[in-house]
């Protein structure tokens, strides 16, 4: 050992830390490629956003990860554990504006700040492979991807009602909208008609929705999530024609047995038609206004407003004549848009029927009750028989529907179908940090896809940003002018550029192969880290379950059908960790209750950092954050520490085998130590119960205090070796050193994870209740697996129990092993 890296007896993690940081970089110590022995182990992180500094969140998240990369090596796995950076965005341009300095220089001066805070975390990274997605050799593929897509009617132009954030001066996806407002700035969200790029996400609904079942090793929260936002509904589409004038709406519905309650029909305030209708008539001003209060979410969710448009329609089966209304609670988000109104069985429209004074009719009676439109309080949604229905009067509700349906198609007016909540992904955004789209417009030639052999079309940095709203690559002539790739004519590039999020919505397959520029993915390494399985195990906050995840799934899913890759999904198990809290509040620089991860590491070290976070809560929950806690953690340290050093003069050499007869003090270590082993094992590699893990290892630290003064030198090696084994995914600096110093030649991480001894998890003796007629009335201890004789004539050696049974006629003699005996006397 070199004398510069031996700390000073006392507890100091600075150096500690500063050295093993050192000689892990020096050696590269976390590097891997697809070669040697071991099973491949692929665990990664959600890549951060360099927004500048790090946070507690930042903190806890990688440090999750790194718990589990750090134990899998341990266990014998070569490991994958890469690092980059989502480096396009919206917040860059925001600093450029405000700052003069262009979003590349910001956004690179962040990531090496940032990449020097990760460093100090001790984070077992293959820095070898770090990415940034701003980087050219990166979203050159995304802009291949995108081309390949194109010319499989998988991304498609057109004419939309989009959601515009004023605020940001960009378009966003549905999944971007939480409650009318921006997902980002929290600005209310507008509806404009604007040409954009589209995804067909939704030609893989089917299998998006079915193929959750098999993500077996993802959170039950997130499953539901994906499933509702999916929203698979199977029913029918219906055709009611406009009356007096041409066109006609079509609808969607789940329940066609209710057709013929029918009494008017529903449009959304953004549908199309509901602004045709209105024009020129007083109704266009209340549109305007019940189209502004939606965006704003005045309306709370049981108001239900609205108007008549005026126009009327028909009814596709018995031809009555029905208003038409535009209605706040119908969403253009689902089936079509607008909805056939029947206020008897649905209980919005009964809400909005009322408020209305429009005619409530019932077509659906149950089996225990007689209702009346006139006197009913509520809707009937549940099951029945129909009546007022003409010909299908009688049938069951289920058979109704089908029976409807096929009645709906043989006239021409409707037709099985199934609708989903999902939407196509718009991934148009009005900016100018992000991946160029990389089309050209032809006045000749119409839209024109780039030649591959010219991509990147690269994102041009003499751009002056004004905050004037709009992409300024509209702007640059030297960007937007080219020729066209057909016939050689002028045209203009796509001045849009992409959607974040498809960004990351691959990154985790570009980490196999980074600087790659011949493929997108070395097909050896993708086979090797990815196989059929994909990521083994993948951590990020539950606010990604919608918007990240299931664009991953989605583009994992179109590359498998482009050839590229084998797999069907992206994340093989998927860990959501909790926020991190403090005062009861998320952590805000507006609440300001924020902790500053540099100062806790200046103050306590990373180790301590660490052991808080993974200590404090369960990784599913959220952390409240608490400084009595880490300094309870420091503490912890600093006692290991000491003992560590205590008992190293006593300490066997390292290998050292136990006596065959061990005194007591020994054994009682030994099967300590064993079940701690036991107890770690299960709760880091099974069920990821971090903070139950460590709860046993110092408990084990408690067993060697106790023990230092008479268990041999055996025994306490094997004790602590052990503890300082099992905690070295938590607190590896402190772990690896005390390792070091302890008299061990060979690394830390060459020793491998711990096994423990069935045979020492056995007790020698066990305590068993005995008890008479049910009642305890005594326990006795006998050697374990001691048989039901052996066990009833020590109870029966006891003196109270003894006193039960005398003078007693013994009925039934009943014993749980290891457990319980009751004996049974009259």
């Amino acid at each position: 050992m070199k004398a510069e890296d031996r700390a000073p007896d006392r507890y100091d993690p600075a150096a500690v830390e500063e050295k093993w940081q050192r000689r892990w970089r020096e050696e590269r110590t976390f590097e891997v490629r697809a070669d040697g022995t071991g099973e491949p182990y692929y665990v990664l992180e959600m890549f951060p956003y360099p927004s500048g500094r790090i946070h507690m969140g930042h903190v806890r998240n990688y440090s999750i990860g790194d718990v589990i990369a750090r134990h899998r090596r341990l266990c014998g796995h070569r490991v994958l554990h890469p690092i980059g950076w989502d480096a396009f965005g919206l917040p860059a341009e925001n600093a450029a504006i405000q700052h003069g300095e262009p979003p590349a220089t910001w956004t690179a001066d962040n990531i090496a700040h940032m990449r020097r805070q990760l460093e100090r975390l001790g984070l077992s990274y293959d820095w070898s492979r770090e990415l940034a997605t701003c980087d050219r050799r990166y979203y050159r593929w995304e802009q291949h991807f995108f081309l390949e897509m194109l010319a499989r009617d998988l991304a498609y132009r057109k004419r939309s009602q989009v959601n515009w954030c004023g605020s940001c001066g960009t378009v966003l996806a549905n999944e971007q909208v939480v409650d009318g407002r921006c997902w980002r700035c929290d600005s209310v969200v507008e509806q404009r008609d604007l040409e954009q790029w589209f995804l067909r996400i939704t030609a893989y609904a089917d299998e998006l929705l079915r193929d959750l079942d098999r993500l077996h090793g993802w959170p039950e929260r997130v499953l539901t999530m994906q499933r509702n936002w999916i929203g698979r509904s199977v029913g029918a589409e219906i055709r009611f024609e406009l009356d007096g004038r041409p066109g006609a709406i079509d609808v969607f519905t789940t329940r066609p047995d209710t057709l013929f309650g029918a009494t008017f029909v529903s449009l959304a305030p953004g549908h199309p038609l509901a602004a045709e209708l209105c024009h020129g008539t007083p109704a266009e001003a209340r549109l305007a206004a019940l189209r502004a209060t939606v965006a704003r979410g005045d309306a709370g969710d049981d108001a239900k407003e609205g108007f008549a448009t005026g126009a009327s329609c028909r009814h596709p089966l018995t031809g009555a004549q029905l208003p038409v209304m535009v209605a706040n609670f119908v969403l253009m988000g689902y089936g079509t848009g607008a909805v056939m109104a029947v206020p008897a069985h649905d209980q919005r429209d009964f809400e909005f029927a009322q408020t209305c004074g429009l005619p409530i009719r019932v077509v659906i009676q149950p089996a225990d009750g007689e209702l009346d439109g006139a006197t009913m309080g509520g809707a009937w949604e549940g099951p029945g028989r129909l009546v007022g229905s003409g010909d299908f009067d009688g049938l069951d509700d289920e058979t109704a529907k089908e029976r409807i349906t096929q009645a709906l198609a043989d006239c021409g007016a409707g037709r099985a179908a199934v609708s989903y909540r999902l939407r196509d992904w718009g991934i148009s955004r009005q900016r100018y940090w992000g991946a160029p789209i990389p089309v050209v417009y032809c006045a000749a030639c119409g839209v024109q896809p780039v030649p591959r052999e010219d991509l990147p079309v690269l994102l041009p940095e003499a751009v002056r940003l004004t905050g004037a709203g709009g992409s300024p690559l509209a702007t640059l002539e030297s960007f937007v002018e080219t020729t066209c790739p057909a016939c050689g004519g002028p045209a203009r590039r796509e001045s849009d550029t992409m959607d974040t999020f498809v960004e990351s919505s691959w990154y985790f397959l570009r980490f196999v192969s980074p600087w790659d520029d011949r493929v997108p993915f070395d097909p050896g390494e993708l086979s090797f880290w990815l196989g059929r399985r994909g990521v083994d195990q993948y951590i990020g906050g539950i606010e990604h379950a919608v918007l990240h995840l299931l664009y991953a799934r989605f583009f994992t899913k179109v590359l498998r059908d482009l050839g590229y890759t084998e797999l069907g999904e992206p994340f093989r198990n998927l860990l959501t960790q909790g926020m991190v809290t403090k005062d009861g509040a998320k952590m805000s620089k507006s609440k300001g209750n924020v902790v500053d991860p540099d100062y806790l590491i200046e103050r306590y070290g990373a180790d301590t950092a660490r052991l808080f976070c993974l200590f404090a809560s369960p990784p599913e929950r959220d952390l409240d954050w608490n400084d009595q806690g880490v300094q309870g953690m420091s503490r912890f340290l600093h006692r290991l520490w000491r003992l560590a050093h205590d008992v190293a003069p006593r300490l066997a050499a390292p290998g050292t085998p136990r006596p065959p007869a061990p005194a007591e003090a020994d054994d009682t270590l030994h099967r300590f130590t064993h079940r701690t082993i036991r107890r770690v094992t299960v709760d880091v590699a099974d069920r990821l119960h971090f903070n139950t893990a460590i709860a046993a290892i110092m408990e084990l630290v408690g067993a060697i205090e106790t023990g230092a003064g008479t268990a041999s030198g055996a025994a306490l090696r094997e004790a602590l070796d052990a503890t300082l084994l099992l905690i070295a995914p938590f607190v590896p600096h402190v772990a690896n050193e005390l390792w070091e110093r302890t008299g061990h030649a060979t690394s830390l991480e060459a020793a491998g994870w711990p096994t423990w001894d069935d045979a020492a998890l056995v007790e020698p003796e066990v305590e068993i209740p005995v008890q008479v007629n049910g009642r305890v009335r005594g326990r006795v201890r006998v050697p374990s697996g001691a048989s039901e004789a052996d066990v009833v004539a020590a109870a029966l050696g006891d003196e109270n129990v003894r006193a039960h049974v005398e003078a007693k006629t013994m009925v039934k003699q009943i014993l749980v092993p290891g457990r319980l005996l009751n004996l049974v006397v009259r």
